[in-house]
């Protein structure tokens, strides 16, 4: 299968995981409601038909929920999150990927019909992206690895998506835009995702 998805997680450790969230319902809750995160993410990826990687922070957990037969897991390096990504996205095309995409674990309403809405979209166009009303994006999906697309953006701020749409744009790429969805990074957003379930 020439369609793989890039998973970023962190390693779910109190303290660690969703600290903006953290400085309000504690480090304990924090990790719990992590852990929910993760598994929504969890079974969005496996209910879309791809190749899976596991990227984690820290450390490959072999003990963990994911399955090493479902999930291959890695462990992200470079100095900042765009250098990750770039890593990422680079050895996923190396290993012969023709379509790819990221997606972190702070979104619990994607879908695998979403993730697989993306594979698609790169049929006629060269990337996908999915926006969160933060000014970030859930998702983002490649043809061919561009660099740009990770370099010089001021990440985990509310222009990313933004300058990720110029960098694409200046590097000639087509963009197709998935729909919007919230992601959780405080009590807030939390507390706004309970009330919708």
């Amino acid at each position: 299968m020439k369609n793989t998805l890039l998973i970023f997680i962190k390693n779910p450790v109190a303290g660690k995981v969703k600290t903006r969230l953290a400085r309000t319902v504690g480090d304990a809750e924090a990790l719990r409601i992590y852990h929910i995160l993760l598994e929504k993410t969890r079974t969005a990826a496996l209910e879309a038909p791809v190749n899976r990687q596991l990227w984690y922070s820290d450390q490959v957990e072999t003990a963990d929920a994911w399955p090493e037969q479902l999930f291959d897991k890695q462990v992200q390096s470079g100095a900042d999150l765009g250098e990750r990504m770039g890593n990422a996205f680079r050895a996923a095309f190396a290993q012969g990927a023709e379509k790819v995409a990221i997606i972190g674990s702070d979104c619990p309403t994607l879908s695998g019909e979403i993730l697989t809405q993306a594979f698609a979209a790169l049929d006629t166009q060269e990337a996908a992206i999915g926006p969160t009303p933060d000014g970030g994006y859930y998702l983002l999906a490649l043809r061919r690895f561009e660099p740009t697309l990770f370099e010089n953006i001021a990440w985990s701020t509310e222009t990313v998506f933004d300058e990720t749409i110029r960098a694409a744009e200046n590097a000639g790429l087509r963009v197709a835009q998935l729909p919007r969805l919230s992601d959780i990074d405080t009590e807030a957003d939390w507390r706004q995702y309970e009330a919708l379930i």
